[in-house]
C-alpha cells in the first residue's frame, strides 16, 4: 500500500532536477501534516541524491499554496502521532544545499509566500497573487519572514505587507524582489523547468559549494528568527485557546 503522505505531493525527476508538486488542489494545496512531512522528506532525499542538482516547487490546480491547513491546525488530535509538520519542514527548506526554483502558478498565502524567501529563483504566473494574513488570523510571521522580508523588500514595504495585508500582484512581487520574473500562465512551468534543466546540467560540486557559501552568512540568523517566531506563535495561540 502506498504511504498516504505520497498522495499529497507529486515527485518527478528529469534533466538533473526534481520537481515537487503540492497536490491537494481541493484544499488549494494548503499544508496539512501529510504534506509538511512529504515535502520535508522529499527535500532530504533530493539533498542526498547526486543525480539531482536542483529542485522545482509548484502547485497542482489554481493555487501554489493557500498556507497552513487551518482546519487541521484547530484539531489537536491531528498532532497526536507526529509533531507539527512545519517544524519538520522548515529546517530542511532553509538549509537545502542545492538551488530551489519556485513556479508560483496561482494563489500563494502564508507559507505559500514565506517559503519563497528560501527559494533561489522564483517565477510567478501573471494571474498569481500573494498575501501574508498573519495578524488578522491572530498570529505572527513564520519561516523567518520577520528577518528575511524586511531584508528583501525594505522595512516600510515589509511593514505594509504585514500590517495592512494587501494582495500582492505578480508584477508587484517582481518589483519587491520576491520574484525574478512574471510569466504568462501557460508558459510558467516550461520556463521554470528550462531554468532548472540548465542548473541540472552543471557539475554538482560547484553547485553545492556555491549554495553553501550563499547560505553561510545568514544560516544562524535565519534559524534564530524562526525559533523566535515559533515562540511568539505558541504564546499567541495559547492565549487564544485559553481565552473566554
Amino acid at each position: 500500500m502506498d504511504d498516504p503522505s505520497t498522495q499529497v505531493l507529486r515527485v518527478s525527476t528529469t534533466d538533473g532536477y526534481r520537481e515537487l508538486t503540492f497536490d491537494r488542489p481541493g484544499s488549494l494545496n494548503a499544508f496539512n501534516q501529510d504534506l509538511w512531512y512529504a515535502a520535508a522528506e522529499a527535500l532530504d532525499a533530493a539533498a542526498e541524491d547526486d543525480e539531482v542538482r536542483c529542485v522545482v516547487f509548484t502547485g497542482a490546480g489554481r493555487a501554489f499554496s493557500a498556507g497552513q491547513d487551518l482546519g487541521e491546525m484547530s484539531n489537536p488530535s491531528a498532532f497526536a502521532e507526529r509533531p507539527p509538520g512545519y517544524q519538520r519542514f522548515m529546517p530542511s527548506l532553509e538549509t537545502f544545499p542545492k538551488p530551489i526554483v519556485a513556479a508560483v502558478n496561482g494563489v500563494a498565502v502564508g507559507i505559500g509566500t514565506t517559503m519563497l524567501l528560501h527559494c533561489d529563483l522564483v517565477y510567478v504566473a501573471r494571474s498569481a497573487r500573494l498575501k501574508l494574513p498573519f495578524i488578522s488570523l491572530g498570529v505572527t510571521t513564520e519561516a523567518s519572514a520577520s528577518l528575511l522580508l524586511p531584508e528583501r523588500v525594505g522595512w516600510q514595504r515589509a511593514a505594509e505587507i504585514l500590517f495592512t495585508e494587501p494582495w500582492i500582484t505578480a508584477d508587484e512581487a517582481v518589483a519587491d524582489g520576491l520574484a525574478r520574473a512574471v510569466v504568462d500562465d501557460d508558459d510558467l512551468l516550461a520556463v521554470a523547468r528550462s531554468v532548472a534543466a540548465g542548473i541540472g546540467g552543471l557539475p554538482l560540486g560547484p553547485v553545492v559549494a556555491t549554495k553553501r557559501l550563499m547560505l553561510a552568512g545568514r544560516a544562524e540568523a535565519v534559524a534564530a528568527a524562526r525559533l523566535r517566531e515559533l515562540a511568539e506563535f505558541e504564546t499567541l495561540v495559547g492565549g487564544m485557546l485559553g481565552g473566554d
